[in-house]
């Protein structure tokens, strides 16, 4: 598990077409996510719009589906593959964690959960994109102030808020 203020350890995951893509990797933002949770599908377009803004500053945005997909076949990784071919492409590229090994080292929590690095893979924030999923004008307000402060050498205010969404589905 990591902390604010703790270097992350470097993961590669597969995407829906099969490429790796390494992590964190400079300036980055995680986000664990997923096909069902209502949360995470209501936050989805404004993690988008944040990947979309940001990649010119230099910002890789990486999302990660860590659910079983045996109990919740709509987080398969076909599944995954069918959702990006009727709505991509997305400006970050859909990571499946069949494992759960990046989930289970992050502590991820909810669906989604945020977790934004600095250029050295330290952790400066974890938490929720902003305080309310039904909010489409709050643009992900929290997300987007904590990649500003690190994109300028600072640190997020708040630099941890609590994860809002469904649980991540653990295997047994």
């Amino acid at each position: 598990m990591i902390a604010i203020g703790d270097k992350a350890p470097e993961y590669s995951l597969p995407d829906t077409d099969g490429s790796e893509h390494r992590f964190p990797d400079g300036p980055t933002a995680v986000v664990f996510t997923c096909n069902h949770c209502p949360y995470a599908l209501a936050w989805h377009e404004r993690i988008l719009d944040v990947a979309r803004d940001y990649a010119d500053r230099g910002v890789k945005t990486i999302l990660i589906n860590p659910n079983d997909a045996d109990r919740y076949p709509r987080d398969s990784l076909d599944a995954m593959r069918e959702r990006l071919g009727s709505e991509g492409p997305w400006p970050a590229p859909y990571l499946r964690d069949e494992s759960q090994d990046v989930a289970h080292a992050y502590d991820a929590k909810t669906t989604p959960d945020v977790f934004v690095f600095d250029a050295d893979g330290v952790l400066r924030y974890r938490g929720a994109p902003d305080s309310d999923h039904m909010d489409d004008a709050q643009g992900a307000v929290w997300m987007r102030a904590a990649l500003d402060a690190v994109l300028d050498g600072g640190s997020p205010d708040p630099a941890e808020t609590t994860p809002v969404g469904c649980s991540v589905k653990w295997k047994s």
